[in-house]
């Protein structure tokens, strides 16, 4: 998967399966309608993302704003994504003296989607859920962190895709 993008983007078939299916209503996500983006593109492209709180909601903040980068850096944005997101251990495998050896992560978050103008009406909402996991078994210190770190990353990564995949389907059906 190349960084920072949907997989729904590139699609997992090809072209000569995309063809195939072209004839039974399937139509990639992210497409184009000619030389115009398509209606998820452009959508995508109008969202401001609402500022988070703590370490991980920046890392997701980071996240999200790379998927939906599309269309014009200077184009007035009409939505307001606000992200709720948080990340929980809990310690799965124990050692007789108690010492976890496996932790799992949990990443949960819930967003909506707002619009910019007087009224701030509420467009649509939902809620994701990614987990993760690592070995903490003979561990240094800073090796430990380093690899908590990696885990939070990549639980922010796939909230983030998961969030951009509803909020394309949501404006595949209602263009903005």
């Amino acid at each position: 998967m190349a960084a920072g993008r949907p997989l729904g983007r590139r699609g997992l078939l090809g072209w000569p399966g995309l063809v195939a299916l072209a004839g039974c209503g399937f139509h990639p996500l992210y497409a184009s309608n000619g030389a115009e983006p398509g209606p998820a593109r452009t959508g995508l492209g109008l969202i401001q993302i609402g500022l988070m709180p703590e370490r991980i909601g920046q890392v997701l903040h980071e996240e999200l704003e790379t998927r939906l980068d599309y269309g014009d850096a200077s184009a007035a944005k009409r939505f307001n994504l606000s992200v709720s997101f948080g990340i929980e251990q809990q310690a799965l495998g124990t050692q007789l003296d108690t010492v976890a050896t496996r932790v799992r992560f949990i990443g949960r978050a819930t967003w909506t989607l707002t619009t910019l103008d007087a009224r701030r009406a509420t467009v649509t909402t939902g809620s994701v859920r990614a987990v993760d996991g690592l070995n903490t078994f003979d561990e240094q210190y800073f090796a430990q962190q380093l690899e908590t770190d990696t885990v939070n990353r990549r639980i922010a990564g796939a909230v983030a895709d998961q969030i951009t995949a509803d909020l394309a389907r949501w404006f595949a059906k209602h263009p903005a």
